[in-house]
């Protein structure tokens, strides 16, 4: 691949960066296909890192337009013509002024992410990746999935003209499956959790030839889902705000949120950083919880997970748990795990008192404010 010096780039491009290992700090090159750290006893995430030492761009560098490449100066993509776009990103921020004054805060939001491509953040990370994987030459992606990502990965490589592997298990919502089908995936159901869907895709790609988009198992995703705190911050004022409660499944939304959240102080753009991040997870499967609660800095798979309506937080084994808790440490947030009653009540109250029909996934978050 031939990279323009940076004096050569138009100033819509992205700044340069390389690829780190979040766990050892090993660093890749961007320019070729790469997934996460392979030195040996590490097998850890890696993140997308922009060279913020002789440019701090101010917030000029914002592009004109209502979706998550309005942010294209810190996203990892280098050539227009590559950036695979159905309009995701820049998402409402709603007040909920009715449940505020119920438990008596000062101001309470929601980031409606239902209103992306495909009816959930997960278009966000997956346009990223499908865009990035197109740039390096990927010609078929492949993933495991709980739901919302395999309908996302599904549309977006449509609209690239990539293949589309999914691997998704047998009781996941019909919905989604029906989702991957139309978009022309091939669709691979599963007995069993997400984990159990990993290990049957990865046997099927033993080569390689396929690339895997599992959750931080790539280093994109992460980039596209951190637009939402890029947005959180504009949409605020340029502040963020004291807690941010985030549904924690694979955790790529927590982990980019916060990494927005570091960047923009970097920056300049921040006066300060005191968010504090909450994981959110069912009491079915909350390894991460479970980690915290113990003080530890890794997590545990979690034994027999229990089915629970918010599917997508039913991750026994999340590749990115010792990140997770990082973010939780370096925040001094918390780790909470709410029940499927809880999760019931909480879709009916947003429904009754805002007029919101959450995901479960989302309605988890508002049960588990009530825990802070």
């Amino acid at each position: 691949m031939n990279v323009l010096p940076e004096s050569a780039r138009p100033a819509t491009q992205s700044l340069p960066f390389h690829l780190e290992c979040s766990r050892c700090q090993a660093r890749y090159s961007a320019q070729s296909l790469q997934t996460y750290c392979r030195r040996e006893g590490c097998n850890s995430p890696l993140l997308v890192r922009f060279d913020f030492s002789e440019r701090r761009p101010g917030r000029e560098v914002l592009r004109p337009r209502a979706d998550m490449w309005r942010y294209r100066f810190f996203l990892p993509v280098l050539e227009e013509e590559h950036i695979v776009s159905l309009g995701e990103g820049f998402t409402p921020l709603l007040r909920l002024r009715n449940l505020e004054r119920q438990l008596g805060l000062h101001r309470l939001y929601l980031k409606d992410e239902g209103l992306n491509p495909t009816g959930s953040f997960k278009a966000r990370g997956l346009a990223m990746a499908v865009s990035r994987a197109l740039e390096l030459g990927v010609r078929s992606c492949v993933i495991p999935t709980a739901g919302n990502a395999g309908s996302a990965l599904s549309a977006y490589c449509s609209r690239a003209g990539l293949e589309a592997h999914v691997f998704m298990p047998a009781d996941a919502p019909a919905v989604f499956k029906e989702e991957c089908l139309t978009f022309g995936a091939r669709l691979t159901l599963v007995e069993g959790t997400i984990q159990d869907c990993a290990r049957r895709m990865q046997a099927e790609n033993s080569d390689g030839t396929r690339f895997d988009v599992s959750t931080l198992k790539e280093p994109y995703r992460v980039e596209g889902k951190k637009t939402m705190g890029y947005e959180i911050a504009e949409q605020l004022g340029w502040r963020t705000p004291d807690w941010v409660l985030y549904p924690t499944g694979g955790g790529t939304g927590l982990i980019g949120i916060w990494k927005a959240f570091q960047e923009m102080l970097e920056l300049g753009w921040l006066p300060a950083l005191q968010t504090r991040m909450v994981a959110v997870q069912s009491e079915g499967c909350a390894p991460i919880v479970e980690a915290w609660e113990k003080g530890l800095t890794e997590a545990a798979p979690w034994q027999q997970p229990r089915p629970t309506l918010a599917s997508g937080l039913r991750v026994p084994n999340p590749f990115g748990h010792r990140l997770i808790l990082q973010v939780l440490r370096q925040s001094q947030g918390r780790a909470l795990a709410v029940s499927e009653a809880a999760i019931r009540s909480a879709i009916q109250t947003l429904a009754q008192k805002e007029g919101i029909l959450p995901a479960p996934e989302g309605a988890a978050t508002w049960a588990a404010l009530l825990q802070l």
